[in-house]
């Protein structure tokens, strides 16, 4: 083995700028010194054997001066010496002094101190001399036999290593240990000498546990833990032994030790796929999110389940345990609750969703008026979509849930509301045996409606669906109370006098003359400035949205009027009424567009609004059979329409998950091979437990080991030239939260480059973990320096740096070669994500930053632009298909992504054909990208306008 590719044990950190210690000076500390000075000796003198120094002559100072010593600190540093100080002469033989240091261990493995003792069997590990170790085995069989369990405990690892090394120092070790562990009491102990035989010799392992099998609920956690890799382990590699084995797995699904219960409940999945080995497991799971507090347990252990799901045979058990999996929903952290909403509805059968809606309604109810946690509000929202998903699956259910449902429609929360509005628009139109529970319940809690959105809604569910006489009435009724007297605005003058002239009284045309020379009600404002409260909390509904200047819920209630007033004209005979509700409906659209035209509102009615309602006003005096057909007719059709395009988007989805996760093997389907399989490819083959370590290491494999056979050459990055003294390229792995750069540095001159050092500098939200240490380059030599680089958010980095060395002999200066940009690619931290268009629109309106990116490309074709900018940015479309394809010169397409570290970017895709160009005429427009952070923004604006143009290669 070459001295790079030694195992160190030891890294010690030595200051740069200090003096470095003469031997002289440290040989006198070392004899005649007292405790405190040896101390410091021997400390210096390990640093410099670590900083590649030698000090032969200090070897022999050591053993007759300090090693007699009985200090512990002294005693724990001469173990770090002894590790590592050279122990052969240049040709390889065994230096004399160590026999005088083999003597003082031998001592020390018999010391009546059990720290000593522990140490000194744990440093014995480290040893790689044979020679050194043959005269301490007895002492080492002895420990065995040590009252105290922490030097029994390290006499097996000592005996484990020495026998992994050199087994004719001790051929009996197995049968040594299998005796220990028979009369062995303490966990510790027993775990390391079961850990020693499962790897030493499986068989007499496999022996021990057949012997012990009804006791292992138990013994320690940490045997359990250990015989249940023990286990996994054979019966993957000799399925036969299942049946002896499984019934141990079972017993430890109840084992005390939460660690034990998840170890356990993956390991029986993955040798059983019985019914009751998978419920066994899945309850375990659920027993465990339920007991264990913390959030980041209970979501790993969600996913576990969700991987269960995944499996087509084990959905059918896992149906049957939906309700346990609801009860989760206590934990009040909202992803935990959003997971487990959502493997519920995935669970969901006919079997079961009459239960699931009942859990699903208290839930609901219990988030009524509780406002002691912040997501409460989310949560609920989260609540009214799962019902609103199980509704529309089992059409059963939804008589159940809307009268639960539409008492939140007051509530002052928009986004559950909203939600819980979209879910009785589908309902209404897609059953009509409920049209009459939803008329009724809407008409109940419309005058309790208090955000704008909600109530435009209400009125035009409310317009769209009245059909009977008394419907319609009770609609114009609840307009009248929503609105408050009428005309509006001689109404509101009252009040505004009335409040400033209380003594006298005021007759209505000489103020209304006043307010019109005016202009302004100015000094009104200024006076009611002191009680509004109470005028506002008199204003109804209706007024005050008006008032305070929304009127597109006005447009909206013309509408509602209109489509109500054809439809009763429609139903009642009598001529008299007809015109008495046109009339009625006629003069609110009226009052309504003086209000808007005067200045009482905070902000004037907009000219869209004063059309809207002018047209329904035109429609309402002719009473034509065309607008009839248009106002009653046609705008459900175009809601019947949205839906069923929705339902068959859902559909699909399903299907193609349902495709997914169906396991078809073809008959010409080519045999995987398992040296050639990718290490991300989680077969039943792969050892789950080196899995597990890999992943709490951080060391998962990533995308781009996705072919094994891949080279990493496409990820190397050249620094310098081929021409430079010293020629650097670098591969850069990209981690979740780090960067490894692993630089190859070569020297191509004929002299010795000293204290070599690659220094690095990052740009960007990139921090350089640690600086690289100096190495001293042969001629015509080369060295890999790792570089470990933390990421901290979504932003293009750039590392930059330089390589400093200096030339042997030489009395010049330090020599200093400029390496090239590493330009970290954000494209690394950015994965496709989907959301809801509500969702889109909301996180639109509230990021602040937007980086504007004008098209400038050479593809020619629409629909190509936009699935090449979705390959190049790793973004998402979320505009349908069915909403994309055709071709009418322009096209609009919102976009979505997220980061690893949650954070999320929007872009909107506004790009038009210049037909009047013809047809070679490269599409234009513009990109618009908003995110959170500037940084996101301009990142994926840099990557858009890097990756515009399509290459021809």
């Amino acid at each position: 083995m070459t001295a790079a590719e030694n195992v160190c044990y030891t890294l010690i950190n030595v200051a740069m700028d200090s003096e470095p210690p003469s031997e002289i000076s440290m040989k006198a500390d070392l004899e005649k010194g007292d405790i405190k000075s040896k101390t410091e000796a021997l400390k210096k003198v390990i640093i410099m054997i670590l900083n590649g120094e030698k000090l032969p002559g200090l070897l022999m100072t050591i053993i007759r001066f300090v090693l007699p010593l009985q200090d512990h600190t002294i005693k724990k540093l001469l173990l770090v010496f002894w590790e590592i100080v050279p122990k052969t002469t240049p040709d390889g033989k065994l230096l004399q002094e160590m026999i005088l240091v083999c003597d003082a261990y031998r001592k020390d493995l018999q010391h009546p101190n059990e720290f000593i003792r522990g140490s000194t069997l744990r440093f014995l590990c480290k040893l790689k001399e044979s020679e050194l170790l043959e005269p301490l085995m007895p002492a080492i069989r002895a420990c065995l036999e040590h009252r105290h369990s922490y030097v029994r405990r390290n006499a097996v690892l000592a005996i484990y290593t020495i026998y992994r090394n050199f087994e004719n120092l001790i051929p009996d070790a197995p049968e040594l240990i299998h005796d220990f562990l028979v009369n062995e009491k303490d966990a510790s102990c027993k775990r390391n000498a079961f850990m020693m035989l499962i790897h030493a010799d499986q068989d007499r392992a496999l022996d021990y546990l057949s012997t012990c099998i009804d006791q292992v609920h138990t013994f320690g956690d940490i045997l359990q833990l250990v015989i249940v890799e023990l286990i996994y382990k054979v019966c993957h590699a000799n399925p036969s032994e299942r049946a002896r084995f499984i019934r141990c797995i079972y017993n430890l699904l109840q084992s005390s030790s939460p660690a034990v219960k998840y170890e356990a409940a993956g390991t029986l999945v993955t040798l059983s796929s019985a019914p009751t080995a998978i419920k066994a497991a899945a309850q375990c799971y659920i027993d465990l999110i339920i007991k264990e507090s913390d959030n980041n347990v209970k979501l790993i252990v969600l996913d576990r389940l969700i991987e269960l799901k995944e499996h087509p045979t084990h959905e059918r058990v896992l149906q049957d345990l939906v309700m346990d999996i609801l009860r989760v929903l206590s934990t009040p952290d909202l992803e935990v609750r959003k997971k487990t909403l959502q493997l519920a509805l995935d669970l969901v059968s006919s079997r079961n969703v009459e239960e699931l809606v009942i859990v699903l309604k208290k839930e609901v109810i219990k988030t009524n008026n509780v406002t002691e946690h912040e997501d409460t509000d989310k949560y609920r929202q989260l609540l009214v979509r799962t019902l609103h998903s199980c509704s529309v699956r089992f059409p059963d259910m939804a008589a159940n849930v809307i009268p639960v449902l539409m008492e939140f429609l007051s509530d002052s929360n928009e986004a559950a509301a909203a939600d819980v509005l979209e879910f009785v628009r589908e309902a209404i139109q897609r059953f009509d045996n409920l049209r009459p529970l939803i008329i009724e319940k809407m008409l109940e809690v419309f005058h309790a409606i208090k955000t704008v959105k909600i109530y435009r809604g209400a009125l035009w569910i409310l317009g769209e669906y009245c059909n009977t006489k008394e419907d319609i009435q009770s609609v114009m009724t609840e307009v009248r109370r929503s609105l408050g007297e009428i005309p509006i605005v001689e109404n509101e003058i009252k009040k505004e006098a009335g409040e400033v002239k209380s003594e006298e009284e005021v007759s209505v045309a000489p103020t209304q003359k006043l307010v019109t020379e005016m202009g302004t009600y100015a000094t009104q404002s200024a006076l009611s400035s002191s009680r509004p409260s109470k005028k506002d909390e008199d204003r109804p509904p209706l007024r005050g949205f008006m008032m305070d200047g929304d009127f597109f819920v006005a447009a909206a209630l013309a509408t509602t009027l209109t489509k109500v007033a054809l439809r009763y004209v429609a139903i009642v005979q009598d001529k008299r009424k007809h015109n008495a509700f046109i009339a009625e409906a006629m003069l609110i659209m009226a009052t309504i567009l003086h209000l808007g035209k005067s200045s009482l509102p905070k902000k004037p009615i907009t000219d869209d609004d004063v059309d809207r309602i002018s047209l329904c006003l035109k429609v309402l005096s002719e009473c034509s059979p065309l607008m009839n057909e248009i106002f009653n007719k046609e705008c459900r059709k175009s809601l019947s329409h949205m839906l069923s395009v929705k339902l068959e988007e859902e559909k699909l989805s399903q299907k193609k998950e349902s495709e997914k996760r169906s396991v078809t093997v073809q008959a010409d389907d080519p045999i995987s091979f398992m040296q050639l399989t990718a290490k991300n490819e989680m077969t039943s083959k792969e050892d789950q437990f080196q899995l597990s370590l890999l992943a709490a290491m951080g060391n998962t494999q990533r995308k781009e080991a996705a072919n094994p056979l891949a080279s990493k050459l496409n990820k190397v990055t050249q620094l310098t030239g081929f021409s430079d003294p010293v020629y650097a390229e670098a591969y850069v792995h990209v981690n979740q939260y780090d960067i490894v750069l692993d630089v190859l540095v070569v020297n191509q001159t004929s002299d010795t480059l000293q204290n070599c050092t690659l220094e690095l500098a990052t740009l960007g939200d990139l921090k350089l973990v640690e600086k690289p240490s100096p190495l001293t380059l042969a001629p015509h030599d080369f060295a890999n320096i790792k570089a470990n680089v933390k990421v901290a958010s979504t932003e293009n980095g750039i590392i930059f740096g330089n390589i400093v060395y200096d030339v042997s002999g030489a009395a010049s200066d330090r020599n200093c070669v400029v390496l090239s940009d590493i330009h970290i690619d954000i494209m690394d931290y950015i994965q496709p994500a989907s959301c809801t268009d509500a969702e889109f629109r909301q996180m639109w309106a509230e990021f602040e930053w937007e980086n504007k990116v004008t098209v400038n490309t050479n593809i020619v074709d629409l629909n190509e632009y936009l699935q090449h900018i979705l390959k190049s940015t790793n973004m998402k479309c979320l505009t349908p298909e069915k909403a994309l394809s055709g071709f009418c010169g322009f096209m609009a397409a919102n976009l979505y992504a997220r980061s690893i570290f949650g954070e999320d970017a929007l872009a909107n895709v506004s790009i038009e054909k210049p037909i009047h160009l013809g047809p070679d005429a490269p599409v234009n427009g513009h990109i618009r990208i908003r995110a959170k952070s500037q940084g996101m923004a301009l990142s994926l604006g840099d990557k858009i306008n890097l990756s515009q143009k399509k290459s021809n290669a």
